[in-house]
């Protein structure tokens, strides 16, 4: 299945995400983790978003629809991927669309993870906690669920637009949300709303 994974900080996207993987098979494509990875290396992508991530910003869409469009058009992708990270705005949906049409690998589906703000408060501190992550202070915080809200909540319109958005409740045992997943899925192709 060609899927993304839309939902605020804390969403769980990552770990779906991979849990999508194994259950349908494809490539796990986060976005964050291909930023970070520049971020390490120094190379000018990296400097550029380490900019960015240090302030708790999402990356410019220039800065990152590049990178993204290349890895799905790696051989690996063709039998299914799940992007979880990208896109966060409707340039990079836009973009990806016309990618994906090229390559003749369209979406089946994009998943949006539904979370309360109190939780995912809850869940941001939790993890802040846990790993140490001072990219996840009350302030970074605030900040990126607002840029979540402005710019990445357009998506979900513009999915739903196109027949493909799938809305699942992200609150719960992990394998609960990924059943609920799958579930929404099979609902969403056996309606022809998906392929």
């Amino acid at each position: 299945m060609h899927l993304v994974l839309l939902g605020p900080p804390a969403a769980g996207k990552g770990t779906q995400a991979r849990r999508m993987t194994d259950q349908f098979g494809g490539v796990h494509i986060d976005t964050g983790d291909i930023l970070r990875a520049n971020a390490e290396r120094g190379t000018d992508l990296g400097r550029k978003a380490r900019t960015y991530m240090e302030r708790g910003d999402l990356v410019p869409d220039e800065v990152v629809i590049d990178m993204v469009l290349e890895r799905v058009g790696e051989p690996d992708c063709a039998a299914g991927f799940v992007l979880d990270g990208f896109p966060r705005t409707v340039p990079q949906a836009e973009a990806l669309d016309r990618r994906l049409g090229a390559l003749d690998r369209p979406l089946d589906a994009t998943v949006g993870l539904e979370v309360e703000e109190a939780e995912l408060r809850r869940r941001l501190a939790e993890r802040a906690r846990e790993q140490d992550r001072s990219d996840d202070d009350e302030q970074a915080v605030r900040q990126r669920l607002e840029l979540f809200a402005s710019e990445t909540g357009p998506l979900l319109d513009y999915y739903r637009q196109q027949g493909l958005l799938v809305r699942v409740d992200a609150v719960g045992e992990v394998g609960d949300v990924t059943g609920r997943i799958a579930g929404a899925l099979a609902a969403h192709t056996d309606r022809g709303d998906g392929p």
